[in-house]
């Protein structure tokens, strides 16, 4: 299963940037204008015009996602929840008044999705039926909450602070999970999605983002203005984060 395939990605991030610089000092300098925009230049290199994502599945889409969601990634790669050297380094020296501008930046682009990617080996009719089960019913007997629990019911995040799943390639998704089963990836405690992930079985997670992966993203692709209501048969799915910036000098 690739679930480090996303660790090749510094790599690729270097690239992206080197690229970035060499067409920008072709084209010469754009004319400064000190806004958000112009200063997450550095940021749209990899994870492309007005954030949409990169081109090779690895930069995720930034566009629309929610403040919150964004905000709280730029804190974990900030003070190590998350590893990635090059993102670290963007991101050490900014306090969090200023990480919650970039976030509210990206989130307020609204800009629209391309379809789905065809996958080069079709996954079989029962594991897309299993990957849509787990992700609107989820699996009591395991202990499995839907994805519909956190994410929505139409999967495309919920306010404040919840992304959406819709609309990202099924590498990038099943990286992620890896990521949290390895403690590559984590968050503040109590980290519900680690707890999730440590349930799930490498045939149950091909099977969820294999079946995410060919969903279409709807036309209003905007969260849901809260999570849905918990149902009285998931466990616990109390989620911590910091909700508001600290003041970090």
């Amino acid at each position: 299963m690739p679930w480090l395939d996303a660790w090749r990605a510094p790599v690729r991030l270097l690239v992206c940037g080197v690229l970035w610089l060499l067409g920008a000092a072709g084209a010469g300098a754009a004319p400064f204008q000190d806004d958000m925009a112009q200063r997450t230049l550095a940021c749209i290199a990899c994870h492309g015009e007005q954030g949409r994502a990169g081109p090779d599945g690895y930069y995720p889409r930034l566009a629309g996602k929610p403040a919150g969601y964004l905000y709280h990634q730029l804190i974990n790669f900030r003070d190590g929840r998350r590893h990635y050297g090059l993102m670290t380094r963007m991101v050490d020296v900014l306090n969090d008044d200023y990480l919650m501008e970039i976030a509210r930046h990206f989130a307020g682009l609204q800009a629209p999705y391309p379809p789905p990617a065809p996958p080069a080996s079709p996954p079989p009719a029962d594991v897309l039926a299993r990957g849509r089960t787990l992700a609107q019913q989820g699996d009591a007997g395991r202990r499995l909450p839907a994805c519909a629990q956190c994410h929505g019911q139409r999967l495309t995040g919920a306010l404040p602070d919840v992304p959406g799943l819709l609309g990202l390639p099924q590498d990038y998704l099943m990286a992620q999970l890896g990521g949290w089963r390895t403690g590559q990836r984590r968050a503040h405690a109590p980290d519900c999605m680690a707890s999730v992930v440590q349930r799930l079985s490498d045939r149950d997670a091909y099977a969820v983002v294999s079946w995410l992966a060919l969903q279409p993203v709807p036309a209003d692709a905007s969260p849901a203005p809260e999570r849905p209501a918990r149902r009285a048969d998931t466990i616990d799915l109390a989620c911590g984060a910091p909700l508001t910036p600290r003041g970090r000098p």
